[in-house]
């Protein structure tokens, strides 16, 4: 046996030693000089807050004993928890990430910071467990890596099925103390990542790049966020199939409330909408929202503001800041007054809401309903409201809302594309007539400006850009698919063989048959030219005849037009000559706001005195304090409103715009709460027969001073002070109140309101007890129901043009992401812009003489053929028919039972035959009145064999006295009222007119109707009238048109019209 050196085997052991933990120790001195020198700089007097800190007592725990068992061999076989050196990995991986986030700039990292720590958190505290407990039960159950694996997942989950258990006192303590340690640690995290989650539902997160940059989206930013204002607009954009692929990011910066919480969980909303809170003046939620990548900005005013000047503040720096951030990004701007609009001129589309308010207040005193109409233009319809109704109305009604205006290059075209080089009234007439199309306006290629109706004498193009009004656009109409496969089988395959003309003329849009195609071939007919019916004519049994549109309008044909004289003044008697005289045709001198509207107008060769505006003052210049001393020779229109803002002056310029005759300019007297201010006064006393008094629309004798009692029509203007309400739809409460009160005192009077929201139309001319009314209200919850976007349009004060809410045109401005050119058109049919050439919206009364024309077609044509006019729709009135199911016993009641005043009763029934049928009042159960009035009757007359004999005759007169008072009706009562006042303030009673009630008739708007469709009395037709200012005077000496003595008139006019 050979001798082995101790020494030799002292440094094999110490050289296999070393070659093993030589790393280890190492990395154990390593982390202990880094954990003593990082304490040493952390130092801040106080030396126990370094030394208690969990990441230093680990490290003293497994690197001070592992050094010690290098030094002392008998220590060697010490366990120490080197396991729990995940804790310090934790700790290190946590501080690795922070770093990581801060060099890279990622600021919203907070909820992946959270969820990491979790996760690490919860695997320590396993990875702990299993290498303690199978440590530590070595001594008892010697169990597995995966045995003590499972008994931590089973123990941790709060399990504990039992078949694995520590069964020594060590495991068993440690198992107390990870219990412990989880029940602290764990709630701890889940509680920072509970916060956080909430807040960022609160903020909205962010929309990522990779998403911006690979899908399409919009930003809408608001300052408040209402349920109404999201879910209009997203109905509106979605509703074009187009949009269905855009995300829409919501930029607010308030909290989103519980409401809009729910909406924006519905599937159809929650994988398109995003909500992020923030504000669009930091760039910080600009990215975020990643708006440099957006296809448009929409940025709306907060209209329920009490300041909505300050509202207009925070829309122009939100605006500024959009623009700062991402110049290119489109703009879509909605501004509440028009001084500020010039603020935001650089945004691609500007919508002012007092301008556009104004103008269709002003046009529905002149045009019935045109607030109506241009609403049902600028709403998404596919036309399928109310076709379920029995009501043929409703049918025909809902169908025509499905109207929009669309835009097509003609050469593009199969509508228009066969009429180059034709006249513009040629191509609307045969595209109507073939399509059931209607070209309202053209566009030059060269030129920006589009034009309405530029008359006879425009020449279409083939670069023109046509403008058209259809239910549905030309590249989604069968006509087109049928076109396309009929060019495939034969060129001349489709063509009527006699006319040449096309098939498909019998189908274009839903609902629309052609006229008769027989003899209308595009040529000139050789035979006499189609005259106008004379006096001759009605005595003998021909029939009248319509001319022939021209291809090419002839010169020698074309209107004259005096710039500076009025083709109505060869009708007006000398007297009225003599008070026109002071009134003269120019540009308003003095503008109240920048960027007001250049309308050529009627005006006073001088500017009235301050003083003479005061309607109910008398100054030195005359001595009138009321209305009716002015003996105007036009019924007045009212306009009530709280304030003369600068918006008020877009109702005054539509109503003297240089087209209206001067015969039938309406006096027109401003009812304002406050005393308006100078600037406003020196605006408006260039207009002739404009005044203005302070007082209020719930004041009796301010109204009867101002006019009432012979007003053409009472403009009510929602109060900005009442537009704010604890809760919101009561902000028009007081409006509809004093609507009411003023409906009641004056039955016949025609009241059009303007109402915050649009669901409180509702209210209008409210019927408690009326079974139409009721019958409405349950077709409006159906078509809401299925989802349609109009499911106001039936309700009777909106169809009839007699209520009106701003927030129906909100829809303009998101139109115009899709349809850049509807701004511009409405601006133009409202009045509010003026192009040269382009014409402007008026209308036109079918009476008796015109009947012969008996369908909207053969109008059409003869619209086109003598004045060159563009009709659009008609305004039809007729009576409601009550199913008999729905008359709720109203046949027990002497009349029908109207919505604000009490129907007379029975013992009335002379005074009603008389006055016909007058409003009721009150909504009590007026069939139960005879019994009442019958059992009164009896004890009167048991009360009366009580009493002696010589009072017999004082007794019964003062029961005469009591029934007369009780026979009275509300209606009586009321203008007895009226009068008491009239004849206080010294005013005569002969203007106040106890009218029959018209109530049993209803109104509505049909667009762009049928060709076939057949005219009615009284119909009120839309048109387009072209500029008189394009036509070439051919001859002076002629003013009169060749289509007659028609004028644009409202509801009740002294002018008939002629065709």
């Amino acid at each position: 046996m050979s001798y082995v050196s101790p020494w030799l085997t002292l440094s094999m052991v110490l050289r296999l030693f070393w070659a093993a933990e030589a790393p280890e120790v190492s990395v154990a001195l390593i982390s202990l000089f880094e954990t003593i020198l990082l304490t040493y700089l952390s130092y801040k007097g106080n030396i126990w807050d370094q030394v208690l800190r969990i990441p230093f007592f680990l490290e003293m725990i497994n690197t001070v004993p592992f050094l010690l068992t290098i030094m002392w061999c008998p220590l060697r076989n010490l366990f120490i928890p080197v396991f729990l050196n995940c804790w310090l990995a934790k700790h290190a991986f946590e501080n690795m990430i922070n770093d990581l986030h801060r060099a890279i700039q990622r600021t919203q990292s907070a909820m992946f910071n959270q969820v990491l720590i979790l996760i690490s958190t919860l695997l320590c505290l396993i990875f702990t467990g299993i290498c303690g407990i199978q440590h530590l039960e070595r001594a008892g159950n010697h169990l597995t890596l995966f045995d003590s694996l499972y008994f931590c997942i089973v123990t941790f989950s709060t399990v504990g099925f039992g078949d694995v258990t520590p069964q020594i006192w060590p495991s068993k303590l440690l198992v107390v103390v990870m219990i412990c340690v989880g029940l602290v640690a764990v709630p701890m995290q889940f509680e920072q990542l509970a916060y956080l989650w909430m807040e960022r539902q609160k903020s909205g997160g962010n929309y990522s790049r990779h998403r911006a940059e690979t899908e399409r989206h919009v930003v809408l930013c608001v300052s408040s966020l209402k349920i109404d204002l999201l879910m209009d607009f997203l109905n509106e954009f979605y509703a074009h199939p187009r949009l269905q692929d855009y995300y829409v990011i919501i930029l607010c910066p308030t909290e989103m409330d519980a409401q809009i919480r729910r909406v924006l969980q519905i599937p159809l909303w929650s994988q398109r909408v995003i909500y992020l809170q923030g504000s669009a003046l930091k760039d910080q939620d600009l990215l975020r929202a990643k708006l440099d990548n957006a296809e448009g900005c929409f940025i709306l005013s907060s209209r329920y503001e009490v300041d909505r000047t300050a509202a207009d503040h925070q829309t122009i720096l939100r605006a500024w800041a959009v623009k700062d951030f991402a110049p290119n990004c489109p703009l879509y701007v909605q501004i509440l007054k028009p001084e500020n609009k010039f603020h935001v001129k650089f945004a691609d589309h500007v919508v002012c809401e007092e301008e556009f308010k104004y103008a269709l207040l002003a046009l529905n005193c002149v045009c019935p309903a045109t607030s109506t109409l241009i609403t049902l233009l600028v709403h998404t319809s596919q036309g399928l409201e109310g076709q379920q109704s029995p009501e043929q109305w409703q049918r025909m009604s809902g169908k025509c809302s499905g109207n929009e205006v669309y835009s097509i290059l003609m050469e593009q075209s199969l509508f228009f594309a066969d009429y180059e080089g034709k006249s513009f009234t040629y191509a609307s007439f045969h595209a109507h007539k073939k399509y059931g199309v209607c070209l309202i306006g053209a566009r030059r290629e060269d030129n920006k400006n589009i034009c309405l109706n530029p008359g006879p004498q425009y020449i279409m193009s083939a670069s023109d850009t046509c403008f058209y009004i259809n239910i549905t656009k030309e590249e989604n109409s069968t006509v087109k698919t049928q076109q396309a496969q009929g060019k495939k089988r034969s060129p001349f395959a489709g063509y009527h063989g006699p006319t040449g003309l096309p098939v498909h003329s019998i189908i274009a849009s839903v609902g629309t048959v052609a006229i008769d195609l027989q003899g209308t071939s595009c040529t000139q007919d050789s035979g006499p030219t189609l005259m106008l019916p004379t006096d001759d004519a009605k005595t003998v049994s021909r029939r009248p005849s319509i001319a022939t549109v021209l291809e090419v309008a002839d010169p020698s044909c074309l209107q004259a037009c005096d710039l500076f004289i009025d083709q109505s003044e060869d009708e007006t008697s000398p007297s009225e000559n003599e008070s026109a005289d002071s009134y003269v045709k120019g540009y308003p001198p003095n503008l109240p706001y920048i960027g007001s509207s250049q309308m050529f107008c009627h005006l006073l060769k001088e500017k009235a005195p301050f003083c003479c505006l005061r309607l109910e003052k008398g100054c030195r210049h005359n001595n009138f304090q009321d209305a009716k001393a002015y003996h105007f020779k036009n019924k007045v229109i009212i306009v009530s409103a709280e304030t003369a803002g600068n918006g008020l002056y877009n109702f005054i310029v539509p109503l003297r715009a240089y087209f209206r005759p001067k015969k039938e300019l309406n006096p027109i007297v401003l009812l304002l709460d406050n005393q308006p201010d100078t600037q406003f006064l020196e605006a408006i006393c260039w207009f002739p027969m404009v005044y203005y008094m302070v007082g209020s629309i719930d004041n009796l004798d301010d109204l009867l001073r101002c006019g009432v009692s012979f007003a053409e029509n009472v403009v009510v203007v929602d109060k900005e002070s009442t537009m704010s309400a604890e809760e919101d739809y009561m902000a028009d409460a007081k409006t509809i109140v004093n609507v009411q009160t003023l409906f009641r005192l004056f039955s016949s009077l025609s009241i059009i309101t303007e109402l915050t929201h649009p669901a409180n139309m509702r209210f209008m001319q409210f019927r408690a007890k009326d079974c139409y009314s009721l019958a409405l209200s349950k077709l409006e919850k159906k078509e809401r129901e299925k989802g349609s976007n109009l499911a106001f349009m039936f309700r009777l004060p909106f169809a009839a043009g007699r209520v009106f809410s701003v927030s129906m045109l909100d829809t303009l401005l998101y139109q115009s992401f899709v349809k850049d050119y509807m701004i511009s058109i409405t601006r133009l049919l409202l009045g509010l812009d003026t192009t040269p050439g382009s014409g402007f919206l008026c209308a036109m009364k079918i009476t008796e003489d015109d009947l012969w024309i008996r369908t909207y077609g053969r109008l059409y044509q003869k619209l086109c053929s003598s004045s060159g006019d563009i009709p659009i729709g008609i305004y039809r009135t007729e009576s409601q028919n009550l199913p008999k199911s729905e008359h709720c016993d109203l046949a027990s009641q002497s009349q029908s039972q109207i919505s604000v005043s009490v129907d007379d009763i029975d013992d009335t029934k002379e005074y009603i035959v008389g006055r016909g049928s007058h409003r009721s009042s009150m909504s009590s159960d007026q069939s139960d009145k005879p019994l009442l009035r019958k059992k009164s009757m009896q004890w009167a007359r048991r009360l009366s064999r009580r009493v002696p004999r010589n009072l017999n005759k004082s007794g019964e007169k003062i029961n005469q006295q009591r029934m007369s008072l009780y026979r009275r009706s509300e209606r009586q009562e009321l203008a007895e009222l009226v009068k008491n006042r009239m004849k206080n303030l010294g005013l005569s009673t002969g203007g106040y007119d106890e009218m029959n009630d018209n109530q049993s008739t209803h109104s509505y708007v049909l667009i762009n109707p049928s060709p076939d469709t057949r005219l009615e009395l009284n119909d009120i037709v839309y048109i387009i009238r072209a500029d008189p200012l394009s036509y070439d005077p051919a001859d002076s000496g002629s003013r009169k048109s060749s289509m007659g003595n028609y004028t644009e008139i409202g509801l009740d006019t002294k002018h008939e019209s002629e065709l």
